[in-house]
């Protein structure tokens, strides 16, 4: 009896274990692409990087603080026909908006940073949907271009800030390669990191303000454009519909 009832057993557990696997499914399904199953539960994930085959990456810079160098970086991007991504915070885009000008006008893409460049992740619905909101005019006021793209500051988030800002129409961008520029490295430093690190689909994390960025920059561009690498404001480089994000952050295409 206790044979037969442990054969029995071992008989329904592969069907069990397949439930399991098509409730995790529909779980998934339903929680929208950006749900993804870790350490037991679903958790939303912002788009780190993209699953492509094209070689084409994007690199990004948050403005927050001052504009020492930002005229260098982008006379460098338009020098090397390349155009980036920059995420603004909103108090920085209303003390130079001659700079949020310039930038739009060269063709590069203006992402929200935020507000008030706070940690997002403790704020209510109510607070997360008015700084989004705030930034988000504030940047299309100069520009007349609508803001698809947010960045959190500190790269803080929790599911309410990404459900949050898809609910408003706004993808959560994350990055796979950190330039550390904040930290004054020096233009070697920040370039090694930064091509040391690069494959197709990456997101580029920089700082319009960083000690030695505009000096790295030429050296990443020619390094990475020679090595075959197509750079794309993150807006051209991200799926907009039928995808899925992995563990990782990676954005992919949903299987057809």
């Amino acid at each position: 009896m206790k044979v037969r009832v442990f054969r029995l057993r071992r008989a329904l557990l592969p069907c069990l274990l397949a439930a399991v696997f098509f409730a995790l499914a529909l779980a998934l399904h339903f929680t929208g692409a950006y749900a993804v199953y870790t350490g037991g539960t679903v958790r939303k994930l912002p788009i780190y990087s993209v699953e492509r085959e094209d070689k084409k990456i994007a690199i990004s810079f948050d403005c927050a603080w001052g504009v020492d160098y930002t005229q260098e970086i982008l006379d460098v991007l338009a020098r090397e026909k390349v155009r980036a991504t920059f995420f603004m915070v909103e108090f920085w885009a209303e003390k130079y908006p001659e700079y949020v000008r310039k930038i739009a006008l060269g063709g590069n893409e203006i992402g929200t940073h935020s507000s008030t460049h706070s940690y997002m992740s403790k704020q209510s619905e109510e607070e997360i949907r008015a700084e989004l909101a705030s930034s988000s005019a504030a940047i299309e006021k100069v520009t007349g271009k609508k803001v698809e793209l947010f960045r959190a500051p500190y790269g803080d988030y929790d599911d309410l800030l990404i459900q949050t800002a898809q609910d408003m129409g706004l993808y959560t961008i994350q990055w796979d390669v950190d330039s550390l520029d904040w930290k004054d490295l020096s233009a070697a430093e920040i370039s090694m990191r930064i091509v040391n690190s690069v494959k197709s689909g990456s997101i580029i994390l920089c700082h319009n303000n960083g000690l030695h960025t505009a000096e790295a920059l030429p050296i990443v561009l020619d390094t990475l454009k020679n090595s075959g690498y197509e750079f794309v404001p993150i807006g051209e480089l991200i799926y907009r519909e039928n995808y899925t994000i992995d563990a990782s952050g990676r954005q992919c295409p949903a299987e057809s």
